[in-house]
């Protein structure tokens, strides 16, 4: 059993999530923006839900996390079509990064095959991380998670 600081600790990045989901809906309406990092973020934590359905084969929450990464993956070159202070067009770097392997990963969801799922993620994978090299963020490195940060969430999905 976790003790209490340990748990808090291991829910701190939830709260953090709360706080960012939040303030991007009280500002919506004043015409806020979410900044890159903001959006970047989330798409961090679909990551980990993607693969952590995948991995219990939870294919329902496994498409609607795929679905809500790649509707991150637009909201990027929506609200952020190039990175300041750079020749770098985010509207044709992230398509190129990440069309392909999402378009994998749905057809890998469609076959509810773990192979193929396991495949196409570390597909996306390596090519989230080929963007941040061409954006210069190669600092951040992106892996298949080891864990769960998600202690309140059962990816094995209701009782089969």
């Amino acid at each position: 059993m976790q003790t209490a600081p340990r748990r808090r600790a291991a829910q701190a990045p939830f709260a953090v999530l709360a706080a960012a989901a939040a303030a991007a809906c009280s500002h919506a309406a004043a015409g806020y923006t979410p900044g890159l990092g903001e959006i970047m973020s989330l798409t961090q934590m679909r990551h980990q839900k993607l693969w952590l359905a995948g991995e219990a084969g939870n294919w329902p929450l496994a498409s609607y996390e795929l679905d809500e990464l790649a509707e991150g993956f637009q909201d990027v070159v929506a609200f952020h079509p190039a990175l300041p202070q750079s020749s770098i067009q985010l509207t044709q770097v992230v398509p190129a990064a990440v069309d392909q392997p999402i378009a994998a990963l749905k057809t890998a969801v469609a076959h509810q095959d773990r192979a193929e799922f396991t495949r196409a993620f570390d597909g996306l994978t390596a090519s989230c991380n080929t963007c941040h090299v061409l954006t210069s963020h190669g600092f951040n490195l992106i892996v298949r998670p080891a864990a769960s940060s998600f202690p309140n969430q059962d990816f094995r999905g209701p009782a089969r």
